[in-house]
């Protein structure tokens, strides 16, 4: 039997990201974010406009994704709560963040020079993906003040322990075990359960 109900929120399952930018100052930003879903070789994020990493993006228009693996969880931890904004938005006093300045020294990361963009990796994190603005969208209401954002994946960076050794270029999905925040809780993944054909034509 099914019932109907208005949840809070609607966190049905996604990865969790590390989005590494760039302050005003030249000093980098990090920040953990959850809505972020991949097509082709773009990606969409969904952020709050008064977020210090929006504001980030918009100025520099490129970023870095660090995807940190299931086993990260409790370095993720330690930013949540925080802004990299001094000015603190007034809806995140009420949820009682605290402004912080040093994001990767928080979080125990060390930084990393990257390629492509001007904001560092996060070394300990197995993923890195090397992005650039390509577009920003209004999202939800006129007065959400929720922005979907556009990325282009211009260089990938695996740890090689998680790579294919019969496939190049591919990733072994049973190495690679990502960080999920599901409902705003922690999750990893289990096994796979059953072999799927589209893998077969990718």
């Amino acid at each position: 039997m099914h019932k109907t109900i208005q949840p809070k929120i609607l966190y049905f399952g996604t990865p969790v990201v590390l989005i590494s930018t760039l302050n005003e100052d030249g000093s980098a930003n990090l920040a953990p974010i959850s809505c972020i879903w991949w097509l082709g070789q773009s990606c969409m994020i969904g952020m709050g406009t008064h977020s210090q990493t929006v504001e980030n993006l918009r100025r520099e228009e490129q970023c870095v994704l660090n995807l940190p693996s299931a086993n990260m969880a409790d370095v993720v931890d330690r930013l949540a709560l925080t802004t990299g904004s001094s000015s603190m938005p007034e809806y995140k006093a009420r949820m009682n963040f605290t402004y912080e300045p040093n994001k990767f020294e928080r979080a125990g990361l060390n930084k990393m020079k990257s390629e492509l963009v001007a904001p560092p990796r996060a070394r300990e994190c197995p993923v890195h993906l090397e992005a650039l603005v390509r577009g920003e969208h209004h999202f939800g209401s006129e007065d959400s003040q929720l922005v979907s954002i556009e990325l282009e994946i211009i260089r990938t960076h695996m740890e090689e322990k998680l790579l294919s050794s019969e496939k190049r270029h591919h990733v072994d999905s049973d190495k690679w075990k990502p960080l999920i925040m599901n409902f705003c809780e922690f999750y990893g993944t289990g096994e796979k359960i059953h072999h799927s054909r589209l893998a077969d034509v990718f």
